[in-house]
């Protein structure tokens, strides 16, 4: 009893394998960072100047269109989006598109 209680009150010495396993340890974990901070830096796309990217109030929350290349310029010239003309004429235009409004559904 009386030796557990010496072992318990004396500091832990740290020999030359465990610090040569916590130096071990500590390389992998900043290897393994280093490595995942290059792959955030280098992985994803870039972002495309042909694509239309807008988010607008709807019936049940919010509504989105989002659509590239061809897709995106059929979208502009539909002029299907009745209530948002101005956020969708400018992201047709950062796009490189012209925005076709949309006819007014009055007969006269």
């Amino acid at each position: 009893m009386q030796e557990q209680a010496r072992r318990l009150s004396e500091p832990l010495r740290w020999g030359r394998r465990e610090k040569a396993l916590v130096a071990i340890l500590l390389s992998c974990l900043a290897v393994g960072l280093l490595a995942l901070l290059a792959y955030g830096l280098s992985s994803g796309a870039p972002a495309r100047a042909d694509c239309i990217d807008q988010t607008f109030p709807s019936t049940l929350g919010a509504g989105e269109v989002k659509a590239c290349g061809a897709k995106a310029a059929r979208v502009c010239a539909s002029g299907a989006y009745r209530g948002i003309e101005a956020e969708m004429r400018a992201a047709c235009q950062r796009a490189g598109f012209a925005y076709k409004y949309p006819q007014s559904s009055n007969p006269n």
